[in-house]
């Protein structure tokens, strides 16, 4: 047998507990716990935090940075969580704190990882020594598991090919790819059933087996796929494998304190290293991203749907390539169970009722993905019974699509001129302003007169092509700019860094569902249509700031104060004091206060498409803003919006093309 085998029991190792007093680090504070006294929370936790603070002298580069994060986010679970925590996941954490270092350091090094099963082979770091000594206590508390089973597909992940091609020699076709190889043994007999890492090595001996495989081999044979299957083919000797049986536990706990999980432990890292800085935000117990056990399982509900969708999406699409007749039959078979699949993740979807918004939120957001995956599928009545329910942007549009790509032109006539009654956003007002006239056109009615578009002032530019490479936005910057009107390439970084400025209270405001973490770089529910209206009051006190001239004094301050953390709207590479001064002596508050409003109204959509460059005459007090276009390259619908918004309150915009002068033979 491996070297990981399973020794006996020990106890569990007492801890000396005391009570961290609310502090971790000098960085994050653990604030606002929840349930019980704060005395009886999680104090093995915290302390094992405490140890692994890294004392201020202390230099050079920390090999258990990833211990001290990981523990330090154990106990911030603790103090914030511990009243949603069952009993297993107190009892995990108060066994870890009590566990040796090295067992610490081994189990981090492997939840950082793919998993959940690994090589012994690959688990060899200098800081953690020997992995035996390292893994007996995981062993002994049953959190690994030195025989683990594991399915073909399982083995395959973890075997290298020249290993696999031993181990099944004689029982497939020779010189198949690893992803062949795997094909072909899913379609034959015998491999359905998953075993233990000892059966599939060959610890176990089958002799009548090993001699059939033996007496095919020797009559140059290829091995039928029932013998193969009671095979007992060896692989190295030395070769351990090893499963991480706690994986459930861990992403749960994850998902604790990241609010997701697609987040994972490296983002300390970064973090350590000083490369990114955080805003650091009140973490009241009000506004926890889970206030009940139950949100917790219906976050996890939808990811294992979202897993399900995604895997049926890869093995029912090309996974595997289609010139190869084992791949080809085996991608049939994924395709033809991804469309049954589908029904079932779609009622599993209608089911849920989440409690909170933001959750409801990610629940329409895989409604909407399915009905896009039926919808490219040609399936109109799938996409249809997904989009209907689904209240995520845009979904109302799709239902348009569909109805009009099955043929229901009155049906979504009538809808799309009751959505332009009362429409989600600037964007659908711009596709129904599209779609409309064109279902009108194919029912036999007079479409409405077009509405005429402002023109819009046009500067032609003919430049020599940079030797270079040079962007065209930089060559048209370069060619414009003068001393009196210097010219800045901004696109989208110049307003919303004054909006993520002046109204930087509001954004990092904790309010429920927006941060989970110290680790954020701006509010999960940022792109929600309800972000501004859960901030109202801060924002409207931000933004007053541009009605009684202070704004310019609150965006300074900020500039000063938050300078280098983290901002979804503050690049600060992009932003230097002088283009600072000079956008602020330039641009009036109520041209300030109009892009802000729209910004807010969506997000998502309006803190892009804004114009490339800005030109300022300081002696002047003003500016314009320039949208620049090389040959052959368009305006985008978010840019058309954008112009047509400033045109209509009298913004100084217009769009340079530019067009290259070639050079003389």
């Amino acid at each position: 047998m491996g070297a990981f085998a399973t020794p006996a029991r020990a106890p569990a190792a007492s801890a000396d507990v005391r009570l961290l007093q609310g502090r971790v680090t000098d960085d994050h504070t653990l604030e606002g716990g929840a349930g019980e006294p704060e005395a009886e929370r999680g104090t093995a936790i915290a302390e094992a935090a405490a140890r692994l603070v890294r004392p201020l002298d202390e230099e050079g580069p920390d090999p258990h940075y990833y211990l001290r994060n990981f523990t330090f986010a154990l106990a911030w679970i603790a103090e914030r969580y511990g009243d949603l925590l069952d009993e297993a996941e107190r009892a995990f954490l108060d066994d870890y704190a009590g566990l040796p270092r090295p067992a610490q350091a081994l189990l981090v090094r492997m939840l950082m990882r793919k998993g959940p099963f690994f090589r012994g082979d690959t688990l060899r770091y200098a800081e953690i020594g020997d992995p035996r000594a390292a893994a007996a206590p995981l062993l002994a508390r049953g959190w690994l598991d030195a025989d683990p089973v594991l399915t073909l597909d399982a083995l395959f992940g973890v075997l290298r090919q020249a290993e696999l091609a031993r181990l099944f020699a004689g029982a497939a076709p020779g010189r198949l790819s690893k992803a062949g190889l795997l094909a072909y043994l899913r379609e034959q007999a015998g491999y359905e059933e998953a075993r233990r890492w000892r059966q599939w090595r060959g610890d176990e001996d089958d002799a009548a087996a090993t001699t059939a495989v033996t007496a095919a081999r020797d009559d140059g044979d290829t091995v039928s796929p029932v013998h193969a299957a009671g095979a007992t083919l060896a692989v190295d000797d030395d070769l351990d494998v090893v499963e991480v049986r706690i994986a459930p536990l861990a992403e749960r706990l994850r998902l604790m304190f990241f609010g997701n999980v697609r987040q994972d432990w490296s983002e300390f890292v970064l973090a350590d290293l000083g490369i990114f800085q955080y805003e650091r935000v009140a973490f009241p117990v009000e506004a926890r991203a889970f206030q009940h056990r139950s949100d917790i399982d219906t976050y996890l509900r939808l990811q294992r749907l979202r897993e399900r969708f995604e895997e049926g999406a890869l093995y029912g699409g090309s996974a595997i390539s289609p010139a190869d007749d084992v791949g080809q039959a085996a991608g049939d078979a994924a395709r033809n169970a991804a469309d049954t699949d589908w029904r079932d993740i779609l009622q599993a979807l209608l089911a849920e009722s989440p409690a909170h918004p933001w959750l409801c939120r990610r629940r329409d957001k895989l409604l909407f993905t399915l009905g896009r995956a039926r919808e490219r599928r040609r399936d109109w009545e799938g996409a249809l019974a997904c989009y209907r329910p689904c209240g995520y942007p845009g979904a109302r549009h799709r239902v348009l699509r569909v109805l009009e790509q099955r043929g229901a032109d009155g049906e979504a006539l009538a809808l799309a001129e009751a959505a332009l009654a009362a429409p989600e956003s600037e964007t659908e007002v711009q596709l129904l302003q599209r779609l409309i006239p064109r279902l009108r056109r194919r029912l036999g009615q007079q479409p409405a007169a077009p509405r005429r578009r402002a023109a819009v002032t046009t500067l032609d530019l003919c430049l020599p092509r940079p030797r270079d490479g040079l962007p065209v936005e930089l060559a048209a910057r370069d060619h414009l700019t003068r001393a009196d009107g210097p010219v800045h390439y901004v696109e989208n970084t110049l307003v919303n860094a004054l909006f993520g400025l002046l109204c930087w209270p509001a954004i990092f405001q904790p309010v429920a569902g927006a941060f989970f973490h110290p680790f954020q770089r701006g509010p999960a529910d940022l792109h929600d249509p309800g972000f501004a209206q859960a901030r109202r009051a801060a924002f409207d006190a931000c933004l007053a700031r541009l009605d009684d001239g202070s704004h310019a004094d609150a965006i300074r301050a900020n500039w000063r104060a938050k300078a280098g953390l983290i901002s979804p709207f503050v690049a600060w590479g992009a932003l230097d004091e002088e283009l600072l001064d000079l956008a602020l002596h330039c641009l009036p508050a109520v041209h300030l206060k109009l892009w802000f409003t729209r910004i807010l109204a969506d997000i998502k959509t309006n803190a892009s498409g804004l114009p490339d460059l800005v030109r300022f005459w300081p002696a002047e007090r003003r500016y314009e803003l320039i949208e620049v276009k090389g040959p052959g390259d368009r305006l985008q619908d978010n840019q058309l919006r954008w112009i047509a918004y400033n045109q209509a309150h009298g913004i100084p915009v217009q769009v340079c093309r530019v067009v290259w002068r070639e050079s003389a033979p």
